[in-house]
């Protein structure tokens, strides 16, 4: 047996909720066994490893529900390399578990990287940041919000095209009003168990929420690449607003103003808000020119865009997201760590698993200082990623 000890450690009370626990000690080996007070710790013979947060947070590890790439790394690159590279990266950022992300390619492409997804999810040896399914973004889009979706391989919502890869399709998303009023593809993936999420599209408020009526539970990248709020036209983000609809945000400070993040958590209640990072291949490497979706992109600080100005896709860390979206909506930390922890995991059916710090649950922790500066990863009782403490760029 394992533990950390010295921890102010992110635990779920009575309600479920987060709150902070100072002084604790949690023991591990693959799952966790035990929590208890640091002063209740000082009085047992312990001899296994032990490891001091030293009054940092810890964390259960972060869930990236929705990332491209990173690294130089893209899922839908035809390189053995490309996920478990990106797994190793992300967990250097805290993150334990995460769902590679398709792009609008040719349906042959996308294949091959869903086959490429399904033998990481059910690979026994993998290293790093756990693969836990695919999230397909397209190509069942509207070509009017296509964003950084590339517009000839936008086809129309066919379930037979994604049946083969059912058991590694975790979330999907289309454009609703594309189905015009036939929501049998809905149907059909909710039955599969895969979550249907709106995105990239032209979805009045009414076609959005006749859609949520018939099962469509999810919202991608909220604000971006869908109808805006109107006070008489409300749009994609008034039926999220009205609803509830998870709804993804990124938290970079590019994709999403501030005080948008900030309505976004009182609209909600602060409830069903899920932060991603939406990051592409070059997170991670600085300026420069990069790709994605098979068109050129330029990253320059925080901002990365086509040739045309568009702004495509992110290149922030998940543990830089949670602190950026703590700081700007006035929320604690543990209120902000659920938004990457238990909020997704219960969505993605696997809170019994993961997503909190409880006994019996998965030895998957975070460890990191007051500015979310990663420090220590442990995936399933191991260590995988000791980062240092650096100042934020």
């Amino acid at each position: 047996m394992k533990a950390i000890i010295n921890a102010r450690a992110i635990l779920p009370d009575a309600s479920g909720s987060f709150f902070a626990e100072e002084d604790t000690a949690v023991f591990y080996d693959e799952h966790i066994e035990k929590i208890l007070p640091m002063q209740e710790f000082a009085h047992i013979p312990f001899t296994g490893d032990v490891l001091d947060a030293g009054g940092r947070w810890l964390a259960p590890g972060f869930l990236n529900i929705h990332i491209h790439g990173c690294a130089g790394y893209d899922t839908m690159d035809d390189d053995p390399e490309a996920l478990p590279q990106m797994a190793a990266m992300q967990a250097r950022h805290g993150v334990t578990g995460f769902l590679p992300t398709t792009m609008t390619y040719d349906f042959d492409s996308i294949g091959r990287a869903l086959t490429r997804v399904r033998g990481a999810l059910q690979a026994a040896d993998w290293q790093g940041a756990r693969v836990l399914g695919a999230n397909m973004e397209g190509p069942f889009v509207s070509p009017a919000y296509k964003g950084a979706q590339k517009e000839s391989n936008i086809q129309k919502a066919d379930f037979e095209k994604i049946r083969p890869y059912a058991d590694t399709v975790r979330i999907i998303t289309i454009a609703p009003e594309e189905l015009h009023g036939d929501y049998s593809f809905i149907d059909q993936c909710s039955e599969a168990g895969i979550i249907v999420s709106m995105g990239h599209t032209a979805a009045t408020y009414e076609q959005a929420m006749d859609a949520m009526a018939h099962g469509v539970t999810h919202v991608t990248h909220l604000y971006n690449a869908q109808t805006k709020f109107h006070h008489r036209n409300p749009g994609v983000v008034g039926a999220a607003f009205d609803s509830d609809a998870m709804c993804e945000l990124i938290t970079d400070n590019v994709h999403v103003h501030p005080a948008a993040q900030r309505l976004a958590w009182h609209a909600k209640g602060g409830r069903n808000l899920v932060l991603i990072t939406d990051s592409l291949r070059a997170c991670g490497l600085g300026d420069g020119e990069s790709e994605l979706g098979g068109q050129k992109v330029f990253v320059k600080g925080n901002l990365a865009t086509l040739a045309d100005g568009t702004i495509a896709a992110s290149v922030l860390s998940l543990n830089d997201g949670v602190r950026i979206f703590r700081d700007n909506v006035g929320i604690t930390t543990p209120q902000a760590v659920e938004l990457v922890t238990k909020v997704p995991a219960g969505e993605l059916g696997i809170l019994d698993a993961c997503g909190s710090i409880e006994e019996g649950k998965r030895a998957d922790f975070a460890i990191f200082d007051d500015e979310l500066r990663h420090i220590t990863t442990v995936i399933g009782g191991n260590v995988f990623a000791a980062g240092e403490e650096k100042e934020h760029a």
